[in-house]
């Protein structure tokens, strides 16, 4: 207990910079609807994000190297309030472009600088309890950002100057806390064909992953504005996909170390393609509808990184598992870069249904590719434990590392 309440201030950063970064997504969907921006041009937004997500996931621990960790944390943070504020100072979706290159950089360089520091803290004893706290810290603030989109209004100063503050806000955690500074970790090498080495499979679940959550999670507020949702019922759309996912990773993770990881992750794929059919069904439907199938479309999609993840750590060595995390983040980003532009380009083409039909032939196809791969190789017989593992940065590999165990 007294190793967690040394982590509160680093907790409390981590719930200020999810209420900043997890807001400003749906928000500048909502805003680019309002100042009149194509459907593409919003989605451009969603991927210029995790452009700067994959560009602060390679540099921040080169940064930290170099200033150390409150500093970096600052210069990350100071980058995500700029880009906040200057978004109504020039009304350009090209522009705004550029500030979310800014938004995502700060996303990824503040958790990495916090889970390097809580690595570097933590021992195997306190670990799953401080893994614990810090997933509800995230989870919980991600969910309460995606209701404040019902209170700040569209192409408004004051919105984005408030979401500014909370990310300013979370500086103050962070540079007051009297716990030392840790010393700087190496930075990870970047081999992305170390994913696919151990695991094709798990390669490819994360893509489908990235697909599934980027997409909905930039381009979902205008799938809600096209079938007649106001901006609050919006906010509780997309919080109602983090209330499924967060509700899914008990009895997934459960299924993941009691059943063939294969099997599960093409079972997640079935469900989720049934949740998309579901979801185009019930779109002309009521208020209530649309919410249910946001929850069974997070239940069956949000877990889908994680249970891939666990199965490539199943073929990795203890030394590799760093490397193999931020390899599979680096697939992770690249669909989470690409599947905002398209899907929003395919809702302008076809209609607000597209949204949901890529994303299914996102699953159709893993479903295919693990059936494939089945034949092509055995499952280990002994496993990893299953671990929920958060987008967050490359050096989420060291926190979890002693989670991955083998039994």
């Amino acid at each position: 207990m007294r190793m967690l309440i040394s982590f509160a201030a680093l907790f409390l950063s981590v719930a200020l910079l999810q209420l900043s970064s997890g807001g400003v997504g749906p928000l500048d969907a909502l805003s680019g609807i309002a100042l009149g921006f194509s459907t593409t041009q919003i989605g451009l937004l969603g991927s210029a994000h995790f452009v700067g997500f994959f560009i602060g996931c390679w540099w921040a621990p080169r940064l930290m190297g170099s200033v150390g960790h409150s500093r970096a944390f600052a210069a990350f943070t100071a980058s995500g309030a700029i880009g906040l504020l200057a978004h109504m100072l020039i009304i350009d979706p090209y522009v705004w472009a550029l500030m979310r290159i800014a938004s995502g950089l700060c996303v990824a360089g503040c958790y990495t600088v916090i889970e390097a520091w809580l690595q570097a803290k933590v021992n195997n004893e306190t670990r799953g309890r401080t893994m614990g706290v810090y997933r509800i810290a995230d989870m919980g603030a991600s969910l309460v950002a995606q209701l404040m989109i019902g209170v700040l209004e569209p192409a408004s100063y004051v919105s984005y100057n408030l979401l500014a503050l909370l990310c300013c806000a979370a500086l103050l955690p962070m540079t007051l806390t009297k716990v030392s500074q840790p010393k700087t970790p190496s930075a990870p090498r970047l081999r992305p064909m170390l994913a696919v080495a151990r695991s094709p499979l798990a390669a490819a679940g994360v893509i489908v992953a990235a697909l599934s959550s980027a997409s909905f999670r930039m381009v979902g507020p205008i799938y809600g504005q096209e079938v007649g949702l106001r901006p609050d019922q919006i906010a509780y759309f997309l919080a109602a996909f983090v209330l499924g996912g967060a509700l899914a990773q008990y009895p997934i993770g459960w299924l993941a170390d009691k059943f063939d990881r294969r099997w599960v992750l093409i079972g997640l794929s079935v469900a989720a393609v049934i949740s998309c059919m579901v979801a185009n069904v019930i779109g002309a439907g009521s208020t209530a509808a649309i919410m249910a199938g946001a929850v069974f479309f997070g239940l069956t999609t949000f877990p889908i990184y994680s249970v891939a993840a666990a199965h490539a750590h199943d073929f990795a060595s203890d030394d590799e598992r760093v490397e193999l995390s931020a390899a599979l983040m680096f697939f992770f980003a690249l669909g989470a870069i690409a599947s905002p532009l398209v899907s929003s380009t395919l809702i302008n083409w076809y209609g607000p249904s597209a949204l949901f039909i890529m994303i299914a032939a996102g699953h159709v196809a893993l479903i295919f590719f693990g059936l494939f791969r089945m034949r092509a190789r055995d499952t280990v017989s002994e496993r990893t434990p299953y671990v929920y593992a958060p987008r967050t940065s490359f050096v989420i590999g060291r926190l979890s590392k002693g989670l991955r165990r083998k039994r």
